[in-house]
């Protein structure tokens, strides 16, 4: 307790967002405000892909699109909305080289997704790939970052090198859907069949936008042997 509070003079705890001083901070590190500002996905949404749908009321149920083209994986979900405080901390993460974040992320996830995963049963986690180009520009891939978290919460193994990104790729930030398809069609390759082979695996990475990277990689994870493909992602935008 002493030792606490004299770190809390020499270091005081502060918003990750507002910078605002927060007396009992707790793992995340967000304000009272900026935490009612982070919108968490709920029901009811897409059985399959988990986008949130609009109505506050009814039950889960096949979007549209997943009806008429159903992914390769058999459930993707989000834990919140790529708004607000959320945004700004994905931002400054990825683009701000500011890793230290991956943490508040990760813990926003790990709790909200937990009875998903849970539920799926996953034996494998596997981060969506960066290019070694992009890794070595950027320093770091927010997937792995993010999935070191979820490995250690959920109890889950974490392969980092088994999936791969083969080519390099446009980024997909501006493109549109079918746009974004192909420009990651082909692009993953799986390094090493054996070790997903009949497994259930648990892909994970950052943000869920069109859903394209993580359909491919699913693609190939199940062309490699895959038993079966879940998707987790901190954050997703509010449509496909």
């Amino acid at each position: 307790m002493i030792l606490r509070a004299f770190l809390d003079i020499l270091f005081p705890p502060l918003c990750h967002v507002c910078k605002s001083f927060i007396p009992a901070a707790g793992p995340l590190h967000l304000c009272p405000a900026c935490h009612r500002d982070v919108r968490f996905i709920s029901s009811p949404c897409c059985v399959t892909c988990g986008v949130p749908f609009a109505t506050e009321e009814g039950i889960d149920h096949r979007c549209g699109a997943c009806q008429t083209t159903p992914p390769p994986f058999t459930a993707a979900r989000s834990a919140v909305l790529l708004a607000g405080p959320v945004q700004q901390l994905v931002h400054r993460f990825k683009y701000g080289h500011k890793v230290h974040l991956r943490r508040p992320l990760a813990l926003l996830a790990g709790e909200t997704l937990a009875p998903f995963v849970q539920t799926a049963g996953p034996e494998l986690m596997v981060p969506v790939p960066l290019h070694p180009r992009r890794l070595r520009e950027r320093g770091f891939n927010q997937a792995i970052l993010v999935g070191e978290v979820l490995a250690a919460t959920w109890g889950v193994p974490l392969l980092r090198d088994t999936l791969r990104r083969q080519r390099p790729t446009t980024p997909q930030v501006g493109l549109s859907a079918g746009e974004r398809r192909e420009n990651v069609c082909g692009a993953f390759t799986v390094a090493a069949p054996d070790r997903i082979a009949g497994k259930k695996i648990l892909l994970v990475d950052d943000v869920y936008t069109t859903g394209s990277t993580l359909a491919e990689c699913a693609r190939e994870l199940r062309r490699a042997g895959a038993a079966e493909v879940v998707a987790v992602t901190v954050a997703r935008t509010s449509a496909p």
